[in-house]
C-alpha cells in the first residue's frame, strides 16, 4: 500500500477514489447479493458531490434520515468531497426529534427514505422550507434536475460529521468530527482490527451512527463491506456461506442470536477471521461457546461517538487468555492503544493509582471538535486537550483498562454510589439469568433504588435472586425492584437502551 503514486488519504472522500485507481474492478460494496467495484462507487460519488456542490456554500449542513443501502454509503463520500457537513439522524426516534436535531445542526437539505418522510411531514413542527430528497427513489431525477459544480479545495480541519450523541444525561449534543479526526481513528482501529486483502467485512449497524468508520476502515485498505440493512442472524448466516465473509461486527446480544438460530453450524463461521464487538461486556458462556466449535477471533473495543471511534481494544489474544484461565479480562475494555493518551483521574484531577476508579480521559488526534454550537458543554467535556469520557474506570496492574460505570448510570442511593455494571456482573452468575440491565429508579426515601430488569432463562424468585446478590454485593446495591421482559430493548448501537428503561420504570 506504500506506492508513491497513492499517497495516503487526507480526506474521507479520497478512500474511494484512491482504490479506484488503485483496483477499480475490486468489490467495494456487497449489497443483497450484487457487488459494486469500487470504480462504479467512485462514479456515483464524483456524480453526487458536484451535484451538492452547486447547492449553498462550504460548510453548509446536509441531513440524512434513512435505512442502510449503497445510497447511504455514496452519500457520506459524496457530502464530505462537496465540503458539506453530513448530520445523519437516527432512524428510531420520534420525528419531534428529528426535527430538533435538524434545527440545531440548521440542515436545509434532507436526504431521507419515503416512509420516514411520511412522519416528519406529518409534525406539525416540520418547517416548510426544509427541502426533502428521496434517498432511494428519488435521487437519480434530483441529479438531473440540477447543475453541478467543481468541488472546493478543502483542508483536513473541515467539519465532515455532526453525529448526534444519545442525549441521555439531556438534550443530545452534535459531536463535530472533522476528516482528520475520523482518519485518525481509522488509523487506531487498523492497529487492533488489521484488514487484510481480500477481506469481506459484514457490517450490520445503522450507518448513522459512530460504528460507520468501521465501513471506512475496510475501503481504506480496499477490502468488501457486506452491508445490512438491518441485522438478522438469518441474513448474516447467509452471507457467511455465500458471500465468504471474513470479519464482522456484532454485539453481544446479536453474537447469541446467531448461535441460537436454528440452522447454525459451526461450519457458517469457518472463514471468519474475528467478530469485533463493543455494546457490552461478552458473557464467559457466550464466548465458551463460540471458541468451543469455532475458530474465530474476538476482539473488543472502547470508544465514543466524540472519538470517531475506539480507543483501547481487548485484543483476540486477550480473549484467548480469557478462556485459558483469566476470564476476569472479559470485564476489561483492553489495553489503549498507541495511537491516544488515556488516564483515569480522581475529582481533583490527579491520576488515580492502579485498582482506584476515576473518571476516563483521553488525549488524541481523532477526539473531536467539540459539540456543535454547544460552547459550555465543549468547554465541559475538552479541558486542556483532554476529552472527559463520562466514564468511570480503573486500570490494574498489567495496564488492562476496565469500566466501572457511566457516570450517568451510576446509582445513587441513600447517598451511596452504586455501579450499575457491578450489579450486573452479580446477576450474571446467576444460572437463570439469561441477561440483565441494572437502573435506578426515583424513590421518595433514598432518593434513588437499584431496579434489576431481567431476562430469564428459567424459573427464579425475587427472594432468589435478591439472596444470590446479597451473598456478593453490599445490602445496599442488591436490587429492591425486579422486572422481567422477554427481551433487554436496544439502541441503534446494539446497547441495553438505559434511558428507555427508566422512562418506563424498568417495564417494557
Amino acid at each position: 500500500m506504500n506506492d508513491a503514486r497513492f499517497p495516503p488519504a487526507r480526506f474521507l472522500h479520497d478512500l474511494p477514489a484512491l482504490q479506484a485507481r488503485r483496483q477499480p474492478d475490486a468489490p467495494a460494496l456487497w449489497w443483497r447479493g450484487e457487488a459494486t467495484t469500487y470504480a462504479q462507487l467512485n462514479r456515483r460519488v464524483e456524480r453526487l458531490a458536484a451535484r451538492l456542490a452547486a447547492v449553498g456554500e462550504v460548510g453548509d449542513r446536509i441531513g440524512v434520515l434513512a435505512w442502510n443501502g449503497p445510497r447511504f454509503i455514496e452519500l457520506i463520500y459524496a457530502c464530505a468531497a462537496s465540503g458539506r457537513i453530513l448530520v445523519p439522524l437516527n432512524t428510531r426516534l420520534a420525528p419531534a426529534e428529528w426535527l430538533y436535531q435538524l434545527g440545531e445542526a440548521g440542515v436545509g437539505l434532507l436526504f431521507v427514505d419515503g416512509e420516514l418522510a411520511q412522519g416528519l411531514r406529518s409534525d406539525p413542527g416540520c418547517p416548510p422550507d426544509l427541502a426533502l430528497v428521496d434517498l432511494q427513489s428519488g435521487c437519480d431525477a434530483w441529479l438531473e434536475e440540477g447543475p453541478a459544480a467543481s468541488l472546493p479545495a478543502l483542508l483536513p480541519e473541515v467539519p465532515a460529521w455532526i453525529l448526534f450523541t444519545s442525549g441521555s444525561t439531556g438534550r443530545p449534543k452534535g459531536a463535530v468530527l472533522s476528516h482528520r479526526s475520523l482518519l485518525a481513528g481509522l488509523e487506531s482501529a487498523a492497529l487492533a482490527r488489521p484488514v487484510v486483502p481480500g477481506d469481506r467485512y459484514l457490517y450490520p449497524f445503522p450507518l448513522f451512527h459512530v460504528a460507520a468508520h468501521n465501513v471506512l476502515l475496510q475501503h481504506q485498505y480496499g477490502a468488501a463491506v457486506v452491508l445490512l440493512r438491518s441485522f438478522t442472524a438469518e441474513e448474516t448466516l447467509h452471507a457467511c456461506r455465500e458471500l465468504g465473509v471474513t470479519t464482522m461486527s456484532l454485539a453481544p446480544t446479536m453474537l447469541a442470536m446467531l448461535l441460537d438460530h436454528p440452522t447454525f453450524s459451526p461450519a457458517d463461521l469457518a472463514g471468519v477471521r474475528t467478530i469485533g464487538y463493543g455494546a457490552s461486556a461478552m458473557p464467559e458462556t457466550l464466548l465458551r461457546r463460540l471458541l468451543a466449535g469455532t475458530g474465530v477471533g474476538l476482539c473488543q473495543s472502547y470508544g465514543m461517538t466524540e472519538l470517531a471511534g475506539s480507543a483501547a481494544f481487548l485484543t483476540v489474544e486477550d480473549h484467548q487468555l480469557a478462556a485459558a484461565g483469566r476470564p476476569e479480562l472479559l470485564q476489561s475494555v483492553g489495553r489503549p492503544l498507541a495511537t491516544v493518551a488515556l488516564k483515569v483521574v480522581d475529582d481533583a484531577g490527579k491520576a488515580c493509582c492502579p485498582g482506584d476508579a476515576g473518571e476516563i480521559l483521553v488525549r488524541a488526534p481523532q477526539c473531536m471538535q467539540g459539540y456543535w454550537r454547544q460552547p459550555e458543554a465543549t468547554a465541559a467535556a475538552l479541558v486542556d486537550g483532554w476529552l472527559h469520557t463520562g466514564d468511570i474506570g480503573r486500570f490494574d496492574e498489567e495496564g488492562y483498562l476496565y469500566i466501572v460505570d457511566r457516570k450517568k448510570d451510576m446509582i445513587i442511593s441513600g447517598g451511596e454510589n452504586v455501579a450499575s455494571r457491578e450489579v450486573e456482573e452479580v446477576l450474571r452468575r446467576h444460572p437463570a439469568v439469561r441477561d440483565c440491565a441494572v437502573i435506578g429508579l426515583p424513590d421518595p426515601h433514598w432518593g434513588e433504588q437499584v431496579c434489576a430488569v431481567l431476562v430469564l432463562a428459567a424459573e427464579a424468585s425475587d427472594a432468589e435472586l435478591a439472596a444470590h446478590c446479597r451473598s456478593l454485593l453490599a445490602g445496599y446495591k442488591t436490587p429492591k425492584t425486579w422486572r422481567r421482559l422477554q427481551a433487554l430493548p436496544l439502541n441503534a448501537a446494539g446497547k441495553v437502551d438505559k434511558p428507555a428503561l427508566r422512562l418506563a420504570g424498568g417495564d417494557r
